[in-house]
């Protein structure tokens, strides 16, 4: 039996198809495609394909009364895959400059006094300054503050420092402490004034060194206590002065100064006050042979050492002690106490009832 050039051969199990032109290797029928390379002519390329195509499907096919009998083919060369291209990784835009965007809060100005008693922002004024004292005073922040709070009506603004002003009349060694104190920021308090009864004393020239304004006046200069003691106070009260802290202060205080700082003026004595009040207390302690002396910080009320206590610290009195090497040690406990109880009034916990002082 032939078809298309190929011979059909039918046998008990199974159906070979053989080609005009072919040869047979390791028993296996395979048909040459030599003739339909010579003997076709595609016109194109998908002509060709759909020959080979027919061609092959002849081959290994089996009917389906032999679906379990294979005929096997010579595999070919596997066709070589071209190379895949590398991934292209995008890369992103570069990003683009924000905006700056200018900063339009307002700068704050200091607050000044208009004519009629209302504020207005702008440049802090002060009465009686040239052009010159004016532009000073825009470059210093302090004299800015400071006039800002005196612009200010009484008790409002912004929370200042509890303002001391102290008052002495030898080498200052309190006053030092005191400021010690304030600059290791135990003290709670702004040494804002010192008061000094004589203009060349070492007190001075501490508080010139601190920065720390001074009065000093010579008592002999005015016709009586009251009248120093009444320009005194003017410079407390424009200092704005919460506390007087007495420290070395070798004169009696009237009731010039007493009576606007009653309960806000205070004093430290060498003894357990009342004993040995006035001058010399280590003295007056060593004569008397007492075995413990110390430190009293009290209120001032017009008399000798007088007002109520505030805080004592003992000293022990040794049996060869002088007077001398007892004030010293005295002194030494005064510059530990003293700063503590102006920080107690800093911090609002001093509180006077009569005589009795009341600490919480």
């Amino acid at each position: 039996m032939s078809r298309g050039g190929e011979e059909i051969h039918t046998g008990k199990d199974r159906t070979v198809i053989e080609p005009m032109n072919h040869a047979e290797e390791d028993g296996v029928v395979i048909e040459s495609l030599d003739h339909i390379e010579e003997n076709t002519e595609p016109t194109d390329r998908a002509a060709e394909d759909a020959a080979v195509t027919e061609s092959m499907s002849f081959v290994g096919s089996s009917s389906p009364d032999a679906s379990d009998e294979q005929v096997p083919q010579k595999p070919g060369p596997m066709p070589s895959l071209p190379d895949e291209p590398a991934p292209v990784v995008p890369t992103a835009p570069p990003a683009e400059p924000q905006p700056v965007t200018p900063n339009t809060e307002p700068v704050p100005q200091p607050l000044v006094t208009e004519p009629d008693g209302g504020l207005s922002v702008g440049r802090v004024d002060v009465g009686g300054t040239d052009s010159g004292d004016l532009l000073e005073l825009e470059d210093d922040p302090a004299a800015q503050l400071l006039g800002l709070e005196e612009a200010l009506p009484e008790g409002e603004g912004p929370d200042r420092p509890y303002r001391i002003a102290v008052f002495a009349s030898g080498t200052g060694s309190n006053f030092q402490a005191l400021l010690d104190a304030s600059r290791a920021g135990r003290l709670g308090a702004q040494i804002a004034l010192l008061v000094c009864d004589k203009p060349q004393a070492k007190a001075v020239e501490r508080a010139k060194a601190a920065g720390v304004p001074v009065f000093a006046f010579t008592p002999k200069e005015y016709d009586s206590r009251e009248a120093y003691e009444r320009i005194i106070l003017s410079e407390l009260e424009r200092a704005k002065i919460d506390l007087i802290v007495l420290a070395g202060y070798m004169r009696l205080i009237t009731s010039v100064l007493v009576e606007p700082y009653e309960g806000r003026m205070i004093n430290i004595h060498p003894s357990l006050l009342p004993a040995f009040p006035g001058k010399d207390a280590p003295l007056q302690a060593i004569e008397h042979g007492v075995r413990v002396s110390g430190v009293t910080v009290h209120f001032v009320d017009g008399g000798m050492d007088t007002g109520p206590i505030i805080a004592q610290r003992a000293v022990e009195v040794m049996q060869e002690d002088t007077a001398i090497e007892l004030q010293a040690r005295i002194q030494d406990m005064e510059r530990l106490l003293y700063p503590e109880v102006v920080s107690w009034f800093a911090a609002g916990r001093v509180k006077l009832e009569g005589r009795r002082v009341i600490l919480f």
